[in-house]
């Protein structure tokens, strides 16, 4: 099962504009302590980036849930 986005997610943080395009690097992000305010969106997101990199969902799946936690977070650039 690919863990590639279909498209990239353009997040902010204290060192710029991250494009994330990966299950992986969408949950290397939403581990990261600088990620801002950690909610429900959050936490689904990284339950569906962890369950795309085992091979159990799509990366649609977490694409989504990380475009969910981003604009949760307010750290959303683009989608």
């Amino acid at each position: 099962m690919a863990i590639g986005f279909d498209r990239p997610v353009e997040i902010t943080g204290p060192e710029g504009t991250v494009c994330v395009a990966t299950a992986k690097e969408a949950f290397d992000q939403l581990s990261n302590t600088d990620w801002p305010m950690p909610g429900i969106e959050h936490a689904q997101a990284v339950d569906a980036a962890l369950k795309v990199i085992d091979g159990h969902r799509s990366a649609v799946d977490a694409r989504d849930a990380f475009v969910r936690a981003a604009r949760e977070a307010g750290n959303l650039a683009q989608a």
